[in-house]
């Protein structure tokens, strides 16, 4: 092993955790290769032959990580199951209702509240998150939470009665958000914006395929013996792993903490204790804490008309995701027939619609880099909005697809669970361009105008799934699908709006600032949620006095 790594280090290749994972893989390769021929060839043969192909392919491997640099990608691989597991934990639960709502003798909507507390938690959680990740860097919070996450999926899992398992759940939530807060500001710190796409598209992915992948895998362990308590022991272990991944291959990607750790070691070399770093110069101000994460996430939400439009519009769509988890098993085992299990399969059409939207988000990145360069580097938010709007119109579609071609038995069931390609693919073009469309807008105020946001789209995703239930019973699938798609089709228009007079309404905002250039075309996006501003993003004339009052 020291040999190995030495090799790495005098090829230039010096990271760490990489170090250790490529001397792991490679020595494990050859020593079952060894084992298998060491019968046949015998030992002094194998020993003889092995050492060459052993320091090729340790060269190789060291040479392609230098050169390829995919220590960040596999820290955004690492950091997107995290966040995978996470949303995945907030669905998994739906199957599981039915079983605790009939062996704690409480109602269908009580056993619903299981999902709900979980999403509130996602509402609340980023309250602590993010300035934790802005105070003591991103590591910390991303492996303290998947720890509590972990802890509270199996105290969900053993608790004697309702009350236990729905406050556990609700700080499963509270930790799971983590993820959701901290993972797109490690996208900032690591990516710029010629690689940044990718890495939040495949997290971004994480956050909305999540809860659909999980009624299907909750459904069989429902169905199977091993009871609905299995639902949270998996996403306990799933936690666990994701925790033992972010300990000890997760590096910080923060500046000024890195810059803290760098102080410090310095200080130990040098005995010069007069060795520091600006991060340890700031010092908590809880007045300052709560105006940044709750009073002008607030102010945006409430009195910006592009925050507060966009939000309802987001969290409307971030609450059917959730009312899915009830309406597709009325359809799919109440009209249909399916079991749990395979009930949860139908969400697979929404998430080949999610997978294709991403797609084609990355296929328009080139086209956003020229135009972006045309414009000597300054962005115009309104570059973001025509996916929007094209979205807008796949989803509401898909919505009518999905309630007209579902409420009979003699109609395929084929048919309903294909609308998820227009459903999935309209969500996630809408979320994607519209969190996008905030950054552009805010900069600097960015954080807060997504935490307003964030908090009230988690709203809507605790409070849909309590209703859905009695609005499909009562309305029947088909009716209460038209109205959920007339909601969808009044609420399209938004992005259009923006889109036509949304640098007027910048130019009235006392937070949003405006460009100094503007671009002749407006074309579709490249970057994604997360985003940090460039050099050539600063060169605008915004509101500097307001700025400084709330700073």
């Amino acid at each position: 092993m020291y040999f190995s790594a030495t090799i790495f280090r005098l090829v230039g290749f010096h990271t760490p955790t990489l170090t250790a994972l490529s001397v792991a893989v490679t020595n494990f390769v050859f020593t079952v290769a060894a084992l298998l021929l060491i019968d046949k060839i015998g030992r002094r043969r194998i020993m003889l032959y092995s050492l060459p192909f052993m320091i090729a392919g340790l060269l190789l491997a060291a040479y392609g990580f230098s050169f390829l640099d995919l220590a960040p990608m596999i820290t955004a691989v690492m950091l997107a199951y995290t966040t995978l597991t996470s949303a995945f934990g907030s669905s998994i639960f739906s199957a599981a209702t039915a079983p605790i709502s009939v062996q704690y003798n409480v109602s269908n909507e009580v056993g619903i509240l299981g999902v709900s507390f979980y999403v509130l938690g996602f509402a609340t959680g980023p309250t602590l998150w993010a300035p934790l990740s802005e105070l003591k860097g991103r590591r910390l919070p991303l492996v303290l939470s998947m720890f509590g996450f972990s802890l509270f999926s199996i105290a969900a899992a053993t608790g004697k009665d309702i009350q236990t398992i729905l406050i556990c759940r609700f700080f499963s939530g509270f930790f799971g958000a983590c993820p959701l807060a901290v993972v797109a500001a490690v996208f900032s710190d690591m990516f710029d914006n010629r690689t940044r796409g990718v890495a939040v598209t495949v997290f971004s992915m994480a956050v909305f395929t999540g809860p659909l992948l999980a009624p299907f895998v909750g459904g069989f362990i429902v169905e199977s013996y091993l009871g609905w308590r299995w639902t949270q022991y998996l996403i306990s272990i799933m936690g666990f792993f994701a925790f033992f991944l972010d300990l000890f291959f997760l590096e910080e990607t923060y500046p000024p903490v890195i810059l803290v750790s760098k102080a410090s070691e310095l200080r130990r070399r040098t005995r010069n204790w007069g060795i520091h770093a600006k991060q340890e110069e700031i010092e908590v101000d809880l007045r300052e804490l709560i105006t940044k994460n709750f009073t002008r996430p607030m102010r945006l939400l409430f009195f910006e008309p592009i925050v507060t439009l966009l939000s309802i519009y987001m969290a409307f769509i971030y609450g059917i995701l959730y009312l899915f988890l009830t309406a597709y098993p009325f359809v799919f085992r109440g009209v249909h027939g399916f079991n749990a299990g395979e009930s949860g399969l139908a969400f697979f059409g929404m998430v080949t619609g999610q997978l294709i939207a991403g797609t084609v988000v990355l296929l328009q990145q080139p086209w956003y880099l020229r135009k972006l360069k045309a414009n000597n580097g300054v962005p115009v938010p309104e570059w973001r909005l025509p996916s929007v709007i094209v979205g807008g119109v796949f989803f509401a579609a898909g919505i009518f697809w999905f309630g007209w071609s579902g409420y009979r038995r003699d109609i395929h069931w084929i048919v309903p669970a294909l609308s998820g390609l227009f459903t999935g693919f309209g969500l996630m073009s809408i979320f994607l361009q519209s969190l996008n469309y905030l950054v552009d807008s805010y900069l600097m105020f960015a954080a807060s105008a997504i935490a307003g946001n964030t908090f009230l789209r988690s709203l809507c995703g605790a409070g849909f799934p309590l209703f859905a239930t009695q609005m499909f019973e009562g309305m029947g699938i088909e009716w209460a699908s038209t109205l959920l798609g007339c909601i969808a089709a009044l609420l399209a228009p938004i992005p259009l709006i923006f889109w036509l007079y949304g640098h007027k309404i910048r130019a009235k905002s006392a937070y949003a600032p405006t460009f100094q250039a503007q671009a002749e075309e407006p074309v579709e996006p490249e970057d994604l949620p997360g985003a940090v501003p460039t050099q050539s993003q600063t060169a605008v004339n915004g509101h500097h006095e307001e700025e400084k009052q709330e700073d």
